[in-house]
């Protein structure tokens, strides 16, 4: 089995020029770096990831820690935060963070204990405090995905959860639905706040207010027992804007059971573009997160941190609306 001496022999270069290839430090001339790959790919050579993490005090992991595995949005999220970290040489360690701040930690701790390089890290019950905390004392890098903390802009890649409401509720308006019924996310998710304060102040601006909100937890479930609720309320509205996809599909199937049509009686609004959305009847409008980008811009940062590059604030990410059936003129 060919070694690091082989390959230094047959390139002509020392141990510590092949090093700086492998690991891609230091300043390597083209020739050069040419020579080594085609010394390795001659006599088979295959790096030691265990001598090369010794060498380097690095593992090559990076841990990831998400809200939750079920899902479409974390799905994509997940995969494509995978697939960077594997082209860039690393694997992906990648914990639940179980819906709770306490779990979230958890995963954090055990990460660190496992001595990854870096940690992305996607919350949505990790208060502000507790994040310039970790941002301040954490041993290693972290990046937080979906939510922005003062002073460590850098180290964040975030959605405009704010503009892409407005987005929503402005088109709404543009149907002529006056009365509109909103279904926001939990109190403790901050995202959620933004997403609701969005419509709020859309409507504010049109000198109009919301004729009912009623609070869901992101899953089915609670869009369809919202929507009971606003049902049965005997509230006048025309339109409901839904804080995610899975509560708008549920409010969608509370409504059927009420013998309303969608969008025929009552438009409905989603948000994230879940797959699902454009296979339901009638097919969902809603708002596209770009959660690959921000997965793969994500493990990018980190990257750039754990070699010891300076970093720059990355902008918010916009949303897209995918114009789809489940909305109608009034």
């Amino acid at each position: 089995m060919a070694t690091i001496k082989d390959v230094c022999k047959l390139a002509g270069v020392s141990k510590a020029t092949v090093s700086r290839v492998l690991n891609n430090t230091g300043q390597v001339k083209k020739a050069t770096t040419e020579a080594v790959y085609q010394a390795m790919e001659a006599l088979d050579y295959k790096p030691n990831s265990l001598a090369r993490a010794l060498a380097t005090n690095t593992t090559n992991t990076l841990g990831l820690v998400v809200s939750a595995f079920e899902g479409a949005h974390f799905s994509s999220l997940m995969r494509r935060a995978s697939e960077t970290a594997a082209a860039a040489g690393r694997q992906l360690l990648i914990m639940n963070g179980g819906h709770s701040r306490e779990t979230e930690q958890q995963a954090i701790d055990s990460l660190v204990e496992r001595k990854v390089d870096g940690i992305i890290l996607y919350t949505r019950k990790m208060p502000e405090d507790a994040l310039k905390q970790l941002l301040r004392n954490l041993p290693i890098p972290l990046i937080v995905i979906n939510q922005q903390v003062e002073g460590f802009e850098e180290r964040c890649i975030s959605f405009n959860q704010y503009q892409a409401a407005q987005q929503a509720t402005e088109f709404l308006l543009s149907k002529g639905h006056k009365d509109i019924a909103c279904i926001t996310g939990p109190d403790s998710s901050a995202n959620s706040g933004l997403r609701l304060q969005g419509f709020k102040d859309t409507l504010a601006a049109h000198r109009l207010q919301s004729c009912g909100i009623y609070r869901g937890d992101y899953f089915s479930q609670s869009g369809y027992r919202a929507c009971n609720d606003l049902l049965a309320s005997k509230l006048s509205f025309s339109a409901i804007f839904t804080a995610n996809d899975n509560m708008a599909m549920g409010a969608i199937r509370a409504l059927h059971e009420a013998g309303l049509r969608v969008p025929h009686d009552i438009s409905v609004f989603g948000f994230d573009n879940d797959p699902a959305g454009e296979f339901t009847i009638p097919s969902l409008t809603t708002v596209m997160v770009p959660i690959e980008e921000m997965a793969r811009s994500a493990i990018e940062q980190a990257l750039r941190l754990i070699d010891g590059q300076e970093i720059s604030t990355i902008a918010l990410f916009s949303g897209n609306l995918i114009i789809r059936e489940s909305v109608d003129h009034l």
